[in-house]
């Protein structure tokens, strides 16, 4: 059974493409896509909010950023490209440039994001994996969803200052990175502070070996960079000082604790170190997120595979597949970090994903599963 496409503006439904590609990644800020269509059903225009749905499953809420038309003898074609909605928040600038002393996350986060347009606050999810389990959930309201993200603490960051030409996202992506937590945003446009993956039961199958025994693959890539990843990575935090400690905070900073993790895998020793200005509560999981990213930078596997799915479940980022892979000698479960639906008239529709090491467990920095 063949994957069904369409786009949706505006509630009219376009099918007609010549070819299409749309990302997904949980390392990048803002997911692309690139559509050409053959004789377009409607009218579109920039700035209009689309849907691309796979299998009638909403795997893109986007806005179109850039439109391209062509006439020649054979017809009419479009090119339409934008970005999901988080592109929104990664253009969009601070206008208010101030400090936020004692302002709770939820606080922040309505501040920067009430004018942020196509945005429901309200749809923000909490995520916390655990080996072997996934815990979700809703925020009841945007100022709830953010508190559970953040541990819901009593107070505050006690200092913290908005500069001018910082991001949007880049000043969210702060406060989350310091806390050991992602910000990305899903396929359906659901704004997600959470952490990789460590497990839990995998959703595809990927089999490579020399025979040609049950393989499902088009082509495949290993790419290992060790000069990406650290064998220890040390989170100093440290906060300047409040009125409530008796000193002058213009001149005074208080060391915070560290958090330390490593990674069992990397071969010899080389440890980073980073000082965190922004928090000294939670340098464990900052130093967490570090490792994390030096690990999905130094050991990608790139598969190509036929069609959008496997079973009845659309590829997408942040689920576990399971590699079987003869070739490359790699067998076990992996992360899924990144998706691109593909399709042209030569190859139809592909997946092209990147699957990584998953993220690191709470016990000790190990990882998540057998990995080398």
């Amino acid at each position: 059974m063949s994957d069904s496409i369409f786009l949706q503006i505006g509630g009219k439904k376009i099918r007609n493409f010549i070819s299409y590609t749309a990302e997904a990644d949980l390392y990048v800020a803002d997911h692309a896509f690139s559509l050409m269509l053959s004789n377009p059903e409607t009218e579109i225009t920039g700035g209009q909010k689309c849907e691309l749905y796979v299998n009638d499953q909403l795997e893109l809420t986007g806005i179109i950023d850039h439109i391209n038309s062509r006439v020649d003898k054979s017809g009419r074609t479009l090119t339409v490209e934008g970005r999901d909605l988080m592109g929104l928040v990664v253009d969009s600038s601070c206008e208010q440039f101030i400090s936020v002393q004692n302002w709770k996350l939820s606080k922040l986060a309505q501040l920067l994001l009430k004018d942020v347009p196509f945005i429901n606050l309200k749809q923000i999810l909490y995520q916390q994996d655990i080996v072997g389990k996934l815990k979700t959930r809703r925020s009841r309201t945007a100022s709830y969803g953010l508190e559970a993200m953040m541990g819901a603490e009593s107070t505050g960051e006690r200092i913290a200052q908005i500069h001018p030409g910082m991001s949007k996202f880049q000043v969210l992506q702060m406060y989350a990175l310091s806390k050991g937590l992602m910000f990305y945003s899903l396929p359906d446009g659901t704004f997600v502070f959470g952490r990789p993956l460590a497990g839990g039961d995998p959703d595809y199958t990927i089999i490579i070996n020399k025979e040609g025994r049950g393989v499902n693959f088009i082509s495949a890539e290993i790419d290992r960079n060790w000069s990406k990843r650290f064998s220890k990575v040390t989170v100093v935090g440290q906060r300047q000082a409040h009125v409530d400690d008796g000193l002058n905070v213009m001149s005074t900073n208080i060391g915070g604790a560290a958090g330390t993790v490593v990674d069992p895998d990397y071969p010899f020793y080389k440890p980073f170190v980073q000082l965190s200005h922004n928090d000294s509560q939670t340098p464990q999981q900052h130093a967490r997120m570090i490792m994390d990213k030096g690990r999905h930078d130094g050991f990608r596997l790139v598969y190509e595979l036929p069609r959008h799915s496997q079973g009845s479940k659309n590829f997408t980022i942040n689920r576990m597949a399971l590699i079987k892979d003869d070739i490359h000698n790699i067998h076990g479960s992996y992360l899924v970090s990144g998706r691109t639906f593909k399709m042209d008239k030569a190859k139809g529709p592909t997946t092209s994903i990147t699957v990584t090491l998953p993220g690191l467990v709470e016990d000790g920095g190990k990882p998540g599963g057998p990995h080398k």
